[in-house]
C-alpha cells in the first residue's frame, strides 16, 4: 500500500522527528547541545524511503515552545505517538522505518560525548522510545 500523506501528516512526522532531536539537544544543555542537534539532524536527513523524502525538508513551520524541556516534551512526545499511529494505519513498514530513523537520530545526538551518554540523555532516549511504542 503506498503512503499518502497530507501536508498536516507530513508536519506531524517532521515535528515528531526533528522535535525528538530538539529534546535530545535540550537535555544536553550543559554538554554539547549544538553538536547533539547537528548529529541528530544529519541522521534524519540520511533517512531513506518515503520517510526519508518527508524528513529531507526541515519543517520551517515547526514552532516548539522552548521555555523548558518539559514544554518541548509536551509537544514532541504526543507527536511521536501520533506519527506512529498514522504510519501503522497507512504503511506498517514505514512505521518501522520511521521508528528506526528517530532512534538512530537520538543515538547520534547522544553520541557527542566520549563513552556512555549522560543519565539525562539516556532518560530522554527512554521517553522518546516509549512515545514511539505507545501507538
Amino acid at each position: 500500500m503506498p503512503l499518502t500523506l497530507t501536508e498536516q501528516d507530513q508536519l506531524t512526522l517532521r515535528t515528531a522527528a526533528y522535535g525528538a532531536v530538539t529534546l535530545m539537544s535540550a537535555a544536553d544543555a550543559t554538554g554539547k547541545p549544538h553538536k547533539s542537534a547537528t548529529e541528530g539532524s544529519i541522521a534524519l536527513a540520511s533517512a531513506t524511503g518515503p520517510i526519508g523524502h518527508v524528513l529531507a525538508t526541515y519543517p520551517k513551520e515547526l514552532k516548539l515552545d522552548h521555555k523548558s524541556v518539559a514544554a518541548i516534551a509536551d509537544q514532541v512526545l504526543p507527536a511521536l505517538t501520533a506519527a506512529m499511529r498514522l504510519l501503522k494505519q497507512q504503511a506498517p513498514a514505514e512505521a518501522d522505518n520511521f521508528r528506526n530513523t528517530v532512534l538512530v537520530a537520538t543515538e547520534a545526538a547522544a553520541r557527542t560525548h566520549q563513552g556512555q551518554p549522560s543519565p539525562t540523555l539516556a532518560d530522554m532516549t527512554r521517553k522518546i522510545t516509549e512515545a514511539l511504542d505507545a501507538a
